[in-house]
């Protein structure tokens, strides 16, 4: 009887550990999650890095797994796919999902925002990102393994919780109302229409949009998202309404998903949504859509050039 009152009062405290995960963990706190045996380190590099070293137990699922298709890379995978995935992986709503990616830069915790941002789609709440990734791991002098890992597949059923996404058809009525605060997370040269993604058709922005880089919210040459406090600050400084519903753009929904996990996770921002398709799918729907900062079509046809030499 004890042995069970016992076996309860550690499922519990099991639970509460991973019920109060932190949305951003330095690498002391991921190795001492470790100790959990609820907790699962997702590893989203490719393969190939993957093997070469990683935390140990960590599984493989590369971030492509959990993006569109090429012509629409933002784009949620099918709910279907997604499902065998987390189901392949072993997650339930207990796990504690900690996802780290290269650490590379700033760009790539993007990556690692846009896997969490998934996750909690499905229904999963509790998440953590790594930051700075396994380059930082490295730098504080945790080890790494080549042993791959696996898991017990789960039978865990998600579904979609359409509170955190913006549609295309929700954006455009956001345009014409106002209600929600449009974010673009991209850098200016994006933002002002000297550039494009090569699957967007059009430079420029949503109409009404206003720039805040998915850089703002890390320490100078690193990929170390600044502290809490800072990150408040920088929240207060910056061109987002807390009084207002928010809508974090891109061009594909990788850099958004940073400014998404900022504002809904760190800062605390309630009614933070992330368009997945961004500027690619906006630009690609049928018929022209309301933006700003479209270039002439001289310019269009510079921009054109200077993406296929880029090739």
């Amino acid at each position: 009887m004890l042995k069970k009152i016992a076996s309860g009062l550690l499922g519990l405290l099991f639970c509460a550990s991973a019920s109060a995960a932190e949305p951003l963990l330095n690498a002391q706190a991921t190795q001492a999650a470790l100790t959990a045996p609820v907790t699962v380190v997702l590893d989203i590099r490719d393969p190939k890095s993957y093997a070469t070293g990683h935390i140990a137990g960590a599984l493989n699922a590369p971030y492509g797994v959990w993006r569109g298709p090429e012509s629409n890379p933002g784009e949620l995978p099918s709910l279907e796919n997604l499902t065998k995935l987390v189901q392949r992986l072993g997650l339930t709503p207990e796990t504690h999902v900690i996802v780290t990616s290269s650490g590379k830069d700033a760009s790539d915790f993007g990556a690692a925002a846009r896997v969490y941002w998934t996750l909690k789609v499905l229904g999963l709440q509790n998440l953590s990102v790594l930051n700075g990734g396994l380059k930082v791991w490295q730098a504080e002098g945790f080890s790494l393994d080549t042993k791959a890992a696996s898991a017990k597949a789960s039978t865990y059923t998600p579904s979609i919780n359409q509170n955190m996404i913006a549609t295309r058809a929700e954006v455009a009525s956001s345009v014409q109302s106002g209600k929600a605060q449009l974010i673009d997370a991209r850098p200016t040269a994006f933002y002002e229409g000297s550039t494009r993604h090569t699957a967007a058709k059009v430079p420029g922005t949503l109409k009404g949009a206003v720039s805040v880089e998915h850089s703002t919210w890390f320490a100078p040459n690193s990929s170390l998202v600044v502290p809490n406090n800072e990150v408040k600050k920088l929240a207060l400084a910056s061109s987002v309404k807390s009084d207002q519903d928010v809508i974090s753009f891109c061009n594909t929904g990788h850099w958004a998903a940073t400014n998404w996990f900022v504002l809904s996770e760190l800062v605390g921002q309630p009614n933070v949504r992330l368009y997945a398709g961004s500027m690619v799918d906006w630009t690609q729907a049928e018929g022209a859509l309301p933006m700003d900062n479209v270039p002439n079509r001289f310019k269009q046809l510079y921009i054109d050039a200077q993406l296929r030499v880029a090739k």
